[in-house]
């Protein structure tokens, strides 16, 4: 790990301008994902800013009938918010398939939103990855890939989203509220907010340097049976291979988000569409213009399955 110097903001105006100020600052919270990337050397900050007192903690309603989450609400409150598991139940189910009840207890919403690939070539600094060191090239794309996006990639780069949250959050239509250094504010919709590779595969996001991320809101709730269906190697501490957030309303309908499957939580209006027509159809629509490798195919029919698997439940209950 590389020196740097440390921080603890006291507002969020203080927090940004310190942002700007310095080159190569980062905002830390739980630091969950930061720390183990400054471990490898993956990230370098030059100095760290402390966030976690700034009093963005809280789970309010809005005006519209909706939740306005905190950056900073740990994804165990999150979770277990009674409004959440009444409300947003995807949401509650979403958090609580990921990674472990200790990380749960330290991660941020803030924070969740902005993890990092666990692709492994971006994770071994010996291989290359356009990711990590733009124009080195992407080590997964001949090398092993069963983990990776098969949809929504590159030439350059074919890095998975590890979001389980996310996915929920682009289900239901979630909205990111931040800060720019210079006290701006602006609200980016979930689905603009993680950014496909193309060519510059090292930009995740759609936040700008320094720019913090404040609270998320979340619309009014939808009706329907709330499910988040993740399939992974094991029972706890894994990502997902494939992961389906969804609601099932009344006459057929329903909608869908993907996780596993692309650079950013995935979600296609040809999929709600094809609801009334069966899972194979949903899994077709989402996976349209699919680019697999001879290790990750084998996730196409794992997504049907999956979205077979929720329609067997669903008439169950009916």
């Amino acid at each position: 790990m590389k020196p740097f110097t440390y921080e603890r903001a006291s507002s969020v105006e203080a927090a940004v301008k310190a942002a700007a100020s310095v080159q190569g600052a980062r905002f830390i919270a739980g630091g969950t994902n930061l720390l183990d990337l400054m471990k490898l050397q993956i990230e370098t900050p030059a100095h760290l800013i402390d966030v976690n007192h700034l009093g963005l903690d809280r789970i309010e309603p809005t005006q519209e009938g909706g939740l306005r989450i905190g950056a900073l609400v740990r994804n165990t409150d999150l979770a277990a918010d009674q409004r959440v598991r009444r409300d947003y139940a995807v949401l509650s189910r979403a958090l609580v398939a990921g990674a472990s009840g200790q990380l749960r207890n330290k991660a941020t919403t803030g924070g969740n939103l902005l993890q990092r690939t666990r692709c492994p070539y971006f994770y071994d600094t010996r291989m290359p990855c356009n990711k990590r060191r733009p124009g080195s090239g992407c080590g997964a794309m001949q090398g092993m890939s069963r983990s990776l996006a098969i949809v929504g990639v590159s030439d350059a780069c074919i890095a998975q989203n590890p979001s389980d949250m996310a996915v929920a959050l682009r289900l239901l239509d979630a909205q990111v509220e931040t800060m720019a250094p210079g006290g701006a504010k602006r609200t980016i919709a979930i689905a603009d907010f993680h950014r496909l590779p193309g060519d510059t595969p090292q930009v995740d996001n759609a936040l700008q340097p320094g720019e913090m991320i404040l609270s998320v809101t979340l619309p009014k709730p939808i009706a329907g049976t709330h499910v988040y269906r993740k399939v992974r190697d094991r029972a706890s501490y894994a990502f997902a291979l494939v992961s389906v957030a969804a609601v099932f309303g009344q006459d057929g309908q329903a909608r869908f988000a993907f996780g596993g499957v692309a650079p950013k939580p995935w979600r296609v209006a040809g999929a709600d569409a094809a609801a009334s027509q069966g899972a194979k159809a949903v899994a077709d629509a989402a996976l349209a213009g699919a680019r697999t490798t001879s290790h990750n195919d084998f996730k196409k029919a794992l997504l049907s399955q999956t979205l077979a698997s929720l329609y067997r439940q669903q008439e169950a209950r009916a």
